[in-house]
């Protein structure tokens, strides 16, 4: 397929998967503009060569034989070194890059994402079938995910020369192929002035793109602001969050990461909200997250919307409602 769009687009890992790298976003309707228009490309392109494509979590079918690998000799360094996680490498991810002034602030955010990573991954999970059947997990991806090495919640950092050295020794061991191979949900960019958010899988609709991406970016704005420090999260009690929020998704009670208790979606949206509140103000975006923010969770998110389609019609159903909703 030839799509021409701004930004980037090529194979990823399995030939069977596209990435999509917008251009450099400087607002909302920006980034809307352009990730809707390539995802109607590719949805028109795709079924003019009588093929369904969807902006789904991980793959809700799959061929029973092993995936074919993008002819690209890093990809086949991947293959070779995780040979069997390589063949079931059908998971896709949303990964946002929100800009950082220096490294230290950098830091800041990471530290301070620590605590939201899982009510990010709650919001964004799209990934509930897996080879056919429901995983009963709302993000198979978030849970499949944790057999590569280096995965989950980063860990706190003192500043960042503790950052720096901590990952030159990670990227030093032989269980990490190379820098790639850090699969935090959050992570500074080693190409970008950036920080990259990647807690939430691909999604249905470009409209809930562009809102988690609005949401990521208050979060580390404000964050970076220094008015909100961060709290002194339990490496445990993240994990568990993390994993609470994987099965669940929007449809149940999450774990409160400041306390450890049970906390429902509602009530860690609303608090979101205000902890954010003047950074979305400063974009221009308070009304809009608040007005989707609901939306997402009266209707359901991916997750919920996949489900509902498979009990319409089947796999096949779920994957013809996808392909619509790339037109979204």
């Amino acid at each position: 397929m030839d799509i021409q769009r701004d930004g980037e687009v090529q194979n990823e890992f399995l030939a069977c998967q596209i990435e999509h790298a917008s251009s450099i976003c400087h607002d909302r309707e920006q980034a809307l503009e352009e990730l809707a228009g390539f995802r109607r490309d590719l949805a028109a392109q795709a079924a003019s060569h009588q093929l369904l494509v969807g902006g789904v979590g991980t793959a809700p079918m799959a061929a029973p034989w092993p995936p074919e690998l993008t002819d690209n000799e890093r990809y086949r360094q991947i293959g070779n070194f995780l040979s069997g996680i390589a063949t079931e490498h059908y998971v896709c991810g949303l990964h946002v890059h929100v800009s950082i002034p220096d490294p230290q602030s950098g830091v800041m955010a990471l530290n301070f994402l620590r605590g939201w990573l899982p009510f990010l991954c709650a919001l964004g999970e799209n990934s509930p079938y897996w080879k056919g059947a429901d995983s009963s997990f709302s993000s198979w991806r978030t849970i499949h995910s944790r057999q590569w090495s280096v995965q989950g919640i980063p860990p706190y950092f003192k500043d960042y020369e503790d950052y720096s050295a901590r990952l030159e020794r990670i990227n030093g061991m032989p269980a990490v192929l190379d820098s790639g191979h850090i699969g935090w949900a959050a992570r500074l960019s080693d190409k970008y002035p950036t920080i990259e958010v990647r807690v939430a899988d691909s999604q249905l609709r470009a409209q809930d793109s562009v809102l988690l991406a609005v949401l990521m970016r208050g979060l580390v704005d404000t964050a970076v602001a220094g008015k909100h420090p961060p709290a002194e999260y339990l490496p445990e009690i993240l994990d568990l969050s993390l994993w609470q929020s994987a099965k669940h998704g929007t449809s149940g009670a999450q774990v409160d990461t400041e306390t450890g208790r049970f906390a429902s979606v509602e009530d860690l949206a609303g608090r979101m909200l205000r902890r954010i509140e003047h950074a979305l103000k400063a974009h221009g975006d308070y009304e809009f997250a608040v007005i989707s923010l609901r939306n997402l969770l009266e209707a359901g998110n991916g997750a919920v919307r996949q489900r509902a389609a498979f009990d319409q019609g089947g796999i096949l159903h779920l994957l013809a409602n996808a392909h619509a909703e790339m037109q979204v």
